[in-house]
C-alpha cells in the first residue's frame, strides 16, 4: 500500500473504477446472452426488445471507453441478423 496520501486516494479510486468497468462488461455480455436466449426460443418479441436494450447498453459502452467501436459494430450486426432471421 503507498504511504502518500494521494496515492492512497489514486488507489481507491482505481477500484472503483475497476469495479464499474467490471459491472459494465458483464452488463454487456448479458445483454448480447439475453438477444441469443430469445432467437433460439424463436420469441420475435422478445428478441426485438432484447436486441434494442442491447444496442443502448453497447453504445454506451463505447462512449464509456469498455468496449471499441468496431466490436460493438460488428455485435450488433451480428445481433441484427440473428433477430432478422426469426420467423
Amino acid at each position: 500500500m503507498a504511504n502518500i496520501k494521494s496515492q492512497k486516494k489514486r488507489a481507491l479510486t482505481n477500484e472503483k473504477r475497476r469495479q464499474a468497468n467490471v459491472k459494465a462488461r458483464t452488463e454487456v455480455k448479458n445483454a448480447i446472452k439475453k438477444v441469443l436466449t430469445a432467437v433460439e426460443a424463436n420469441d420475435k418479441e422478445a428478441a426485438v426488445s432484447a436486441y434494442d436494450r442491447a444496442n443502448s447498453i453497447l453504445d454506451k459502452a463505447v462512449s464509456n471507453g469498455i468496449k471499441k467501436k468496431n466490436y460493438v459494430a460488428r455485435q450488433k450486426s451480428r445481433l441484427a441478423k440473428a433477430v432478422n432471421s426469426v420467423e
